[in-house]
């Protein structure tokens, strides 16, 4: 059983091949290709010699990478190539334990976490829901990743029968874990308002599932979504323009006389509007140092040395929380790196 592969079945090639030949009319056509009965028995005996030519060198990878990781278990590369040959080979006991014992030693890649969630789903099926939520929740431990936590959020969603019922105690799961990522990764300059989109989108779909009769309840619910446009307006983060005039249309549909296409201020109440002001020039603030570490084709003590000044910036600032989110974006940034620790240790003691 292969649980993720890339490579073309011979059918495929064989259909390549086909249709190479008829985009070439001075080629005659491939006897082989026209009449199955001619391939059936040499093609039978070329795949069955190939196929265990292949699992003969899969087979020695896995050795190699076994006693190579039996002497020394903090390889990096070696429990990495080794989960991903196990993959592909679809040694599923094989693969979980494998990446067990290298999560004993190293955190896992954000990726990771993700594949090991998507094969236990797709093996486990419904009744693994539970073994896949604990994935992602010791995912989002290891290391600081949005696109994780949206991963995670999503799958609660669409998986949990109480969440996406809209149950009672769903809603509160769903909303402590929203809470929990907000407080993980909320201050993202670049990503932030992904989790602060999706938070929105689910209650809003709350919303429409409360009775039209039940007035109270609406204008709770109403108020809720309202204070969390309020909150992800008040933090410095990308797109906040965009937000704010998101906020205006979702007012006026609930009879609010505000501007909506007006990406001003007016019409604001004094305090949402301070926030703003303020959110918008903590990120013009930043909007610099957010250019100069997502630069591309620099070398490595460049991309440290932008990252140094970033938080240098930050520490000057004063807030805790902004310093240790981009602390661990530092860290994700150089998660391939062989001087991993010498580059964190390195930014560290520049401050």
């Amino acid at each position: 059983m292969e649980i993720d592969s890339e490579d073309k079945t011979l059918e495929e090639e064989l259909d390549d091949e086909d249709n190479n030949n008829n985009d070439n009319g001075d080629q005659l056509p491939n006897p082989k290709l026209q009449n199955p009965k001619l391939r059936s028995d040499s093609d039978s005996d070329s795949d069955s010699d190939s196929d265990s030519e292949d699992e003969s060198q899969q087979n020695l990878e896995l050795k190699t990478l076994e006693t190579e990781l039996s002497g020394n278990p903090a390889n990096y590369d070696s429990h990495a190539q080794y989960i991903k040959l196990l993959r592909k080979m679809g040694e599923i006991d094989k693969l979980k334990q494998a990446r067990e014992a290298m999560n004993n030693v190293f955190p896992l890649s954000p990726d990771m976490w993700r594949d090991w969630a998507k094969d236990e789903a797709s093996i486990s099926g419904p009744e693994g829901f539970a073994g896949v939520e604990k994935i992602y929740d010791r995912g989002v431990f290891d290391y600081l990743s949005v696109s994780l936590w949206c991963d995670y959020l999503n799958y609660i969603q669409e998986h949990d029968p109480s969440v996406r019922e809209c149950s009672p105690d769903g809603i509160s799961k769903a909303q402590n874990l929203f809470e929990r990522a907000l407080t993980a990764a909320g201050l993202h300059v670049a990503e932030g308002n992904k989790i602060w989109e999706l938070y929105r989108e689910f209650e809003q779909a709350v919303l429409h599932t409360i009775d039209e009769n039940d007035i109270k309840a609406k204008e709770l619910q109403v108020q809720r979504i309202r204070n969390i446009f309020h909150r992800q307006l008040s933090v410095p983060l990308v797109n906040l323009r965009s937000t704010l005039l998101a906020y205006k249309a979702w007012e006026v549909e609930q009879g609010i006389d505000l501007d909506a296409k007006s990406s001003e201020v007016d019409g604001l109440s004094s305090h949402l509007a301070s926030a703003y002001q303020k959110a918008m020039e903590a990120y013009n603030a930043r909007a610099p140092h957010e250019e100069q570490i997502s630069m591309q084709n620099i070398s490595d003590t460049e991309k440290i040395q932008n990252f140094m000044n970033y938080l240098k910036f930050e520490k000057s600032v004063g807030d805790p929380a902004r310093v240790q989110v981009l602390y661990e974006r530092a860290m994700l940034t150089f998660l391939y790196q062989v001087i991993y620790g010498l580059i964190i240790l390195a930014i560290w003691t520049g401050l």
